[in-house]
Formats: structure tokens, C-alpha cells, sequence
């Protein structure tokens, strides 16, 4: 009959008929027959089963030995041995280099006929043996998911007592070798399916035998933690993790977190390999895994190993919520991260350039993933704007990006901040592994802050940028007296020409400290600069004079020189006068006195006080010219029901450029009507309501206020009566009086305070004014001349007053915004917005003798802003700075820096100093000073090398990705791929198994 059936296999009959004889066979067998007969049969389906080229082969192998083992169960015991399984198990079956591949599922099929038999322990017993031979020689995954269906099938054949510990850590071995070479999805779900059947078998071990756990997950540890294999441990291990009692956790993690025989390079290679477990599409639980780990660390302050774990792996996490299968484990181990590493933005802001793309895939995908993943985003989003508040530039795009989602309430962002702090990082991370770092892209240098010193480094930013200033604090000679402004130089000068990212200014901080400030405490920046500048005044009135390249210039007259010489460099370039003048409203009495000043501190109105008095005597008007941005309210919620303002539209050219009149007000007769000046004088009719003029160009409220505004009020007649009347020499007794103050001398630098905190006496405590404060481009002060610069400025300028006048249009141009971030002046955070304004005149004469200012164009487009974050620099515009508070309302401008224009003949002095700085063009350095920079430059490049080589040698066992699928192992960041962030990806959805990345 054996060969009748082998004939039948091997015709060439069609299948159809080779299946009509192979059943009447197999009919045929199920009569009674003689033994050896039996055994032909049996060797021949043995035969078929594992060694058929064909799957009908080994099909119709199989049904003879089933017919073989149910009616004929003597003959089956005996041809299915142990001493033949021993064989197949060991030598296998068939030629040399041509072994079946199917030992273990032939011997799965005759089990289950030998099992009441007397030999059945005497195969299991076997069985025990081999199969664990078998895991030590690292069989492949499908052999390996045979041996856990055979065992799991018949869990006799499971090794017991120590060979099952043994067993369990060799399975997990196999486990961490196994790859998925093909790309195709059947083979990629057909690899799944093997890893969950062998992780299964491990869970069926462990719920019977629980003693085998905390050897298993030792085992584990110390392949992922392994530092010496060139291969990385396939991702297929998180499948172990999953089946693992969460019982067992807070006891595994405080054993693993507290064993001193685990380094800590070990235990970063540990970790960063579980956590890209987190793109394995099977497992449970592997997240809260991974954030016990974390937090075990942080309880046990390893933070140098959470520091770069967290740094090298975020991105890749962020990366995986494209992807619906693996989302929310992903989600939850990025919102730890993130929640955790509250003592720098640089986590966070690694992801601001994914977030947007992120946000509009899943928008796209439009799941209930997607839905409940971006709401968590958002949360988590404006959590990192709490708690990193001050980077407007950055946020901008996010913030536009989830603007439609839910906002937390602050009770909430503080709770889940709160709650996710790593233990005393204050205290343990004063010093944490320092990170590579490249210059900024724009060429400037930031200043690191040495704890809470971002209102000093603002200040410093905007100095420094006031390129006059800047050239004259260069210029300055050798052996000079002067140990503060020396100090400025030297910070100038390292601003200028290192090659680091950021310096440090700790050696100008403790030299320029107000004795009053307290160490580490927030300061007000304002004070500060008066403080730094009276400093330098008051230096260098006291030694000898250290500005001397003008002196030797033949660009000014002996008397012009001599009055220039008698000046300190404060006072030339930031010093302006006033006069005060105070009149006795009963003998009309004036009584004068003219004041320096280096800045303006500029008071709000009241809110029931209108800036424009019908009733006034007007004098030249303050005018703003070009675009202005406009700050939010104190209460957001009053503008359009939205916590924020609606981004204005940028305007440009003619259109943007109006002249919107502020009068400034000066004194009144009794009795005397209105009598505006010339309207020569002021470029437009001064009875044209400003608020309308001015509400074409924003989007703010009517009750909105301007800088020109704040100036205005400033300068605006004050009643001297009651409590506090004027004590008049002439009338000798308290009269009412009126005060009045004029600017006699505008300076080249106008520093411009805005006045935002203000004590409240009903808290007793200084608060923050969130009121609207529209900033002006361009803005013209008046200042009040004498009659001869009167007739001098007639001559010499178009744009003149009208005979007889006594004040005069001085052009300014807005060079920096330091912004306030906070509600209070004791917290917060400062940065500042700058550009180099600088002449844009000819070195030629012009024909008639006048030099004619940039063009507002030119000014709005062609001078590059730039903002200055403490150690961060980048590019920005005056749209960014026109819009830094629509969208964070607690960002305010606090300190205005403008730069005169040239081509006011009434102040020869700064036209000169301006002359001269082009004329002397980029300042060359004292050779002490360059030679300084030159060697801090080198260091510098030595330093970044050490670094480079500490950081390999300290994560050099840090991984790439296990290559057990390609398409899963890597990243990709082309668009055109379905793994990026572009739309193409389309979320992801559950069958896109290409773009997953494993």
C-alpha cells in the first residue's frame, strides 16, 4: 500500500484525481493490517510530512498519520519513540544542508496519540531537555513560536525546577535576537503573531511558577543594558514586559534604581532601549513601565542620566503619535518628559518644529485618538508656556497651531506640574551634564543667566545694540580710569568677537550690582539701567575724559568741541534736558529750571482722564509714524470674548505711514481759546481726532493708549493747588500755580520707562499695568529752541515751524522693546527685541546741504531685528515685535530705546559723534583685549572637543534603533514619506503598517 500512495504522490495526475486515489488509501488504512505494513506506511507519511517539496505533500503526510495514530495506536506508540524523536530532535531529518524544518510541528502532531501511553513520560522527560538545548541555540522566531505552541499545548513538556528559570531567561535571549527581515506586511503581522505566541508562553510559566519572574526580568535588564554587544536587542523584548505583574513594580524598580553594581551608563543604555518600546504595536502597560523607571531615577536624583535620556529620546516619542496603535503609550511617556523637565526649556523646545505638523495631521485623521490626543497636547502644551513663559518667537506658530483647543485653567497646569517634578532638582541640578552647543545662525552671542539676571542681560542686549554707543565703548583707550566702563568693553568686546553660543557677564554683574539687589531675586530693569548709567556718569566725571577721537576731528568748531569734551559719554549719548517751569497763577510769575535726564519714566493716565484737551494751548505735537503694535488689556476676556487679540495685518508703504497728531500741551491764559500751532509744524490738521486716525492702523479698543500719549501726559500742565500749592518768592505765601516741563535738549539715545508697576494699597503689594500701549516705528518729539536755532533750523529744513515758534520736530527711530514677562516686578522674565539703527546717508554731501533721513521703508524692512532671550539668539521682525502681545498677554514693552535721526542743526553734538562713528567705521581693539578674546576662542574650541569626546565615551552604549524591520527602525524626515510629520502621513492610520516606525 506504501507504494501505491507514494505512485499516487508522485504522478503527474491532476490534483483532483490524485486526491480520489489518496482517500481510497486512506480509507483503506483504517482496516486492520499487519505491522509491518504499518511501519512502511508510517515511515513513508513521515516522509511526505517532513520532507514534501509541496504543501500537498506534507498535507496528505499528515492525514495518514493521523488515520495511522487513532486505529492503529500500538503500531504508532511503538514506530514514535523516544530514541526516534532523539534523533529527529538532534540530527533532524533528511540530506545534509536540506533538514526539515518541520521537527517540532511532526512531533506536536504524534503527541497527542502517545499520550495514555507508557512511554509518554519517558518522551516528556525528553522533551524538557531539548526543547531548552533548543532556546540555547538561539532558534529563529518561527522556530521558536513552534516550541512555544508545542509547550503550550502540552505544558508536560516545559522544563521544570531550575532548568525552568534557565528556560525562561534563554527564551527572553532568543526573544531579544529575534528581526523581521522582510518589509511586507503579511510577513510583518505573521513575525507578530510568532513574538506574542512565544511572550505568551513566558506569561503561562509565570502564572504558575511566580518564582521565575525576578530571574526573567534580571535576565532582561542585563540584555538591554548591555553595553558590549554591537547589535542593539530587537524591541520585540517590550512583549516580555507586558505579561509582568504591575504588583511587582515599585519592588523591581527600587531594587534596580539602588544596585551600585549598575552603572549609570548601563542603566541610560537600560532605559533608552525600553524607551523605544514605546513603537512596539503589542504591548500593554510598557509606558507605566517606563515612567516608573523614570521616576525611580529622579527619587534616587540620577539626573544627569534623565537629563540626556530625555534630551536624546523625546523626539523620537513625539514621533510616534502619528501612529494610532502606539499613541497612547507614547502620549503618556512624552507627557512625563515633559511634565519632568521643568529646570530647561530645551526639552520642549526641541519639539516646537514638529508640534505644528503634528497638530495638523491629527486634525486630519479626525479619530477619537486623534481628538483626545490633541486635547492632551494642548494641555500639555500650555503647561510649557507656564512654565516657560518669554520665547514669543518660538511660540507664535505653536500657539496659532492649537489655538481652537481647550485651555487650562492655571489650578490645573500648576497641579500637573506639581505633581510630575523631579525630587529637589532645585537643589540637584545646579550643575547637570552640559550639552554641545552652536553658535545662533544670526551671529550674535547670548548671555547665560546667572540666576535671575535676565533683566541685566536685556539691558546689557539693548546697550550693546545701540551701535554708537557701542563704537564709543570700544574706542575707548588703554589706561584709562574707569574700572566699570572697562569692564563694558570687555563685554562689548567678547559680545562682538567670541566664537562661543553665550558668554558669561558674571565678572560686569558683580562690578555693576546695585548694593540694594538681592542675590538670585528678579530685579526691575529699569532700575538697574539708571543705576549702571549713573555708575559710568559719575566714573568717569571723577577720572580723566576717555573719549578723545572726536577731539582730534575737524568736524566740529573750537566752541562746539569744547562744550562736546565737557560732556561724559552718558551724557552724549543717552542725556537729554528739560526745562521745568512753574507759574504763579496769581501774579503770572514764571519761575525756570533746567534739568539733565538720561530717561523718561512714563506715567500712566488715569483711566477718566482724556490725553487730548480741546481747551489747550497746543504747542508741536508728538507724532508716531508707521505701523505700531498694540498690547492687550488688563482683562483679555473684554476683546472679543478670546483670552487673546487677533493678529493685525502687517502694513506697509504709504498706506501705513499717517501721521497720527498727539498735542502736547503747554500753557493757557486765562480766558484764551485753543490756538493750535502752525499746521506746517506739525504735518497734518492738529484738530484731526487722533483716535480715528490712529484706529485705521489697529485693532485695538478706542480707550487703547500710545507711547505719544504717555509723553503727551508727561508733558501736559499739572495743577498745583490744595496740599500741594507752590510757595511763590513773589507773592511770598502758597499760591495755586501751574507746572509745566519742556525738552530743551533731545538726546541721542531717548530711553523711554513705561510705567507698569504701580503700588496698590488695597493689597499692598505692587502690581502689574496690562493697559494697551500702541509703539510707534517712527516718533517725533518736540523740543523747545532758542530763537536764533529758530532761524537756524528755518534756513536749513523743509519741515520747519512756523516763524516764531519756539519748539521744533526732532525725528526718533525705535531701536529697542525690552519686554516684561509676569504680573509682577518681583517675578517674570525679560528678553528684548533690537535692531542697529544706524545712518543710511551718503558719504557725498547732498546738493543742498541737508542730509536726508532713511525712508520708513527702509527702516521697517531692510534693518534686521533680532531677539535676545538670555543664552538664545535668533532672527525676528518688527511684525513679531508689533505682535508679542496678542498672543501672551503678561508680555509687555517696559524699556523703549530710540535713536535720533541726523539732521537736527540745533544739536551739532550728535551729528558729530554719529560722523564719526562712520567715518572710524568697526573699532579695532587694544591688543590686550583681542588677545584675550583670541585665547578665550581657543579654549573655547578645546573645550567643545573635550566635551565631544567625554560625551561619546560617556553614551557611547547609547543604541540605534534595532534592525529587525527597517521601515520600523528608522526615522524618517523626508515629507514624501508616509513615516514624517507632512499630511501625507495621514495619522497613521491602524493598517499603516510602512510608515510605523519600530
Amino acid at each position: 500500500m506504501d507504494k501505491i500512495l507514494e505512485a499516487v504522490v508522485m504522478s503527474s495526475y491532476p490534483n483532483n484525481v490524485k486526491q480520489g486515489l489518496v482517500r481510497r488509501v486512506i480509507e483503506a488504512a483504517k482496516q486492520p493490517m499487519d505491522s509491518e505494513q504499518c511501519w512502511s506506511m508510517l515511515e513513508l507519511s513521515t516522509k511526505l510530512y517532513l520532507t514534501g517539496d509541496t504543501k500537498y505533500k506534507r498535507e496528505i503526510g499528515k492525514e495518514v498519520l493521523e488515520v495511522y495514530g487513532h486505529y492503529h495506536p500500538e503500531e504508532f506508540e511503538e514506530f514514535f519513540n523516544v530514541r526516534f524523536l532523539l534523533s529527529l530532535l538532534q540530527e533532524g531529518y533528511g540530506p545534509l544542508g536540506k533538514r526539515s524544518h518541520y521537527v517540532l510541528d511532526y512531533i506536536q502532531l504524534g503527541l497527542q496519540f502517545v499520550l495514555e501511553s507508557p512511554s509518554a513520560n519517558s518522551i516528556f522527560n525528553l522533551l524538557r531537555i531539548e526543547v531548552l538545548r533548543k532556546v540555547c541555540e538561539r532558534p529563529s522566531p518561527k522556530q521558536c513560536a513552534k516550541i512555544s505552541k508545542l509547550l503550550t499545548q502540552h505544558p508536560q513538556c516545559i522544563p521544570t525546577g531550575k532548568h525552568q528559570i534557565l528556560f525562561c531567561q534563554q527564551l527572553i535571549r532568543c526573544i531579544g535576537q529575534f528581526q523581521c527581515i522582510s518589509e511586507g506586511e503579511e510577513d510583518i503581522m505573521e513575525f507578530l503573531e510568532q513574538v506574542n505566541k512565544v511572550s505568551g508562553l513566558l506569561q503561562r510559566i509565570w502564572r504558575t511558577q511566580t518564582s521565575a519572574i525576578l530571574p526573567s526580568l534580571k535576565e532582561l535588564f542585563t540584555i538591554i543594558s548591555s553595553t558590549e554587544e554591537q547589535e542593539a536587542p530587537s524591541n520585540a523584548l517590550a512583549s516580555v514586559v507586558q505579561f509582568v505583574p504591575l504588583e511587582l513594580m515599585d519592588g523591581v524598580i527600587r531594587n534596580l534604581t539602588n544596585d551600585d553594581s549598575i552603572t549609570d551608563v548601563q542603566m541610560m543604555t537600560a532605559i533608552s532601549r525600553m524607551i523605544d518600546w514605546v513603537s512596539w504595536p503589542l504591548g500593554k502597560n510598557i509606558d507605566k513601565w517606563i515612567i516608573a523607571l523614570l521616576k525611580g531615577l529622579a527619587a534616587v536624583k540620577k539626573f544627569s542620566i534623565l537629563i540626556e535620556v530625555t534630551l536624546s529620546k523625546i523626539e523620537k516619542v513625539f514621533s510616534k503619535l502619528l501612529y494610532p496603535i502606539v499613541r497612547e503609550g507614547a502620549l503618556s511617556v512624552l507627557q512625563y518628559m515633559l511634565l519632568s523637565f521643568q529646570h530647561s526649556h530645551e526639552a520642549f523646545h526641541l519639539l516646537l518644529p514638529h508640534i505644528p505638523r503634528l497638530v495638523a495631521s491629527l486634525k486630519k485623521e479626525d479619530s477619537n485618538s486623534a481628538t483626545s490626543s490633541l486635547e492632551q497636547m494642548a494641555e500639555l502644551i500650555h503647561c510649557m508656556f507656564f512654565r516657560f513663559s518669554g520665547f514669543p518667537d518660538l511660540y507664535e506658530p505653536v500657539l496659532e497651531a492649537v489655538k481652537a483647543l481647550p485651555i487650562p485653567n492655571e489650578d490645573r497646569i500648576k497641579h500637573l506640574l506639581g505633581q510630575n517634578a523631579w525630587t529637589s532638582q532645585k537643589n540637584e541640578l545646579a550643575c547637570f551634564y552640559p550639552r554641545l552647543a552652536s553658535k545662533s545662525e544670526t551671529g550674535k552671542i547670548g548671555l547665560i543667566n546667572l540666576g535671575n539676571t535676565c533683566y541685566m542681560n536685556s539691558i546689557i542686549q539693548s546697550l550693546f545694540m545701540a551701535s554708537d554707543f557701542r563704537h564709543s565703548v570700544l574706542n575707548l583707550t588703554e589706561g584709562n580710569s574707569q574700572p566699570l566702563m572697562t569692564k563694558l568693553q570687555w563685554l562689548f568686546a567678547f559680545l562682538e568677537h567670541s566664537q562661543r553660543p553665550a558668554i558669561s557677564p558674571e565678572s560686569f554683574l558683580s562690578a555693576s550690582w546695585p548694593p540694594w539687589f538681592t542675590p538670585g531675586a528678579q530685579q526691575d530693569c529699569s532700575e538697574y539701567l539708571k543705576y549702571l548709567l549713573d555708575r559710568l556718569h559719575e566714573e568717569e566725571k571723577t577720572g580723566k575724559r576717555i573719549y578723545q577721537k572726536l577731539k582730534e576731528s575737524s568736524l566740529m568748531s573750537q566752541a562746539i568741541e569744547q562744550h562736546y569734551l565737557n560732556k561724559t559719554l552718558i551724557e552724549k549719548m543717552f542725556g537729554g534736558k528739560m526745562m521745568t517751569k512753574i507759574r504763579c497763577l496769581k501774579c503770572l510769575n514764571v519761575s525756570s529750571r533746567e534739568e539733565a535726564f538720561t530717561d523718561l519714566s512714563l506715567a500712566f493716565p488715569p483711566p477718566d482722564r482724556h490725553v487730548l484737551s480741546t481747551g489747550s494751548t497746543s504747542v508741536l505735537p508728538v507724532e508716531e509714524i508707521g505701523p505700531q503694535f498694540i498690547e492687550p488689556p488688563g482683562n483679555p476676556s473684554q476683546i472679543m470674548g478670546s483670552p487673546r487679540i487677533q493678529r493685525k495685518p502687517h502694513e506697509s508703504g504709504d498706506h501705513a505711514a499717517h501721521l497720527v497728531p498727539v498735542e502736547t500741551l503747554g500753557f493757557r491764559e486765562p480766558g484764551d481759546q485753543a490756538t493750535p500751532l502752525s499746521s506746517d509744524a506739525v504735518g497734518m490738521d492738529s484738530a484731526k481726532d487722533p483716535l480715528l486716525a490712529f484706529g485705521e492702523q489697529t485693532c485695538g479698543p478706542k480707550d487703547s493708549r500710545s507711547v505719544p500719549d504717555l509723553i503727551n501726559y508727561f508733558l501736559s500742565p499739572e495743577r498745583l493747588t490744595a496740599e500741594n500749592k507752590y510757595h511763590c518768592e513773589k507773592c511770598a505765601s502758597l499760591q495755586d500755580a501751574e507746572k509745566v516741563s519742556e525738552l530743551t535738549e533731545g538726546p541721542h539715545y531717548l530711553i523711554l520707562t513705561l510705567l507698569r508697576f504701580s503700588f496698590d494699597p488695597r493689597t499692598m503689594k505692587r502690581k502689574k499695568i496690562l493697559d494697551n500701549v500702541s509703539i510707534p516705528l517712527v516718533l517725533k518729539l518736540p523740543v523747545l529752541i532758542t530763537p536764533e536755532e529758530s532761524e537756524d533750523v528755518c534756513q536749513h529744513r523743509k519741515d520747519r515751524a512756523a516763524p516764531g515758534s519756539s519748539f521744533v520736530s526732532v525725528m526718533y527711530d525705535l531701536c529697542s522693546v525690552v519686554v516684561h514677562s509676569g504680573i509682577s516686578s518681583e517675578s517674570g522674565h525679560y528678553y528684548c527685541y533690537s535692531r542697529e539703527c544706524s545712518d543710511t546717508i551718503t558719504h557725498g554731501q547732498p546738493r543742498d546741504g541737508v542730509q536726508k533721513p532713511a525712508s520708513d521703508k527702509q527702516l521697517d524692512f531692510e534693518i534686521q531685528w533680532y531677539l535676545f532671550n538670555d543664552t538664545r539668539v535668533s532672527f525676528s521682525s518688527f511684525e513679531s515685535v508689533s505682535n508679542v502681545t496678542s498672543f501672551f498677554p503678561k508680555d509687555t514693552a517696559y524699556v523703549l530705546f530710540y535713536r535720533q535721526r541726523p539732521g537736527r542743526q540745533s544739536c551739532p553734538v550728535h551729528e558729530a559723534g554719529a560722523e564719526a562713528s562712520r567715518l572710524h567705521g568697526e573699532p579695532s581693539l587694544n591688543k590686550d583685549l583681542m588677545e584675550a578674546i583670541s585665547k578665550d576662542n581657543i579654549l573655547y574650541l578645546q573645550e567643545q572637543e573635550k566635551e565631544a569626546r567625554n560625551r561619546a565615551a560617556y553614551i557611547s552604549a547609547l543604541p540605534k534603533s534595532p534592525l529587525w524591520w527597517r521601515d520600523f527602525d528608522r526615522d524618517k524626515d523626508d515629507d514624501s514619506s508616509s513615516g514624517g510629520c507632512s499630511p501625507a502621513a495621514g495619522g497613521g492610520g491602524s493598517g499603516s503598517f510602512h510608515g510605523l516606525v519600530f
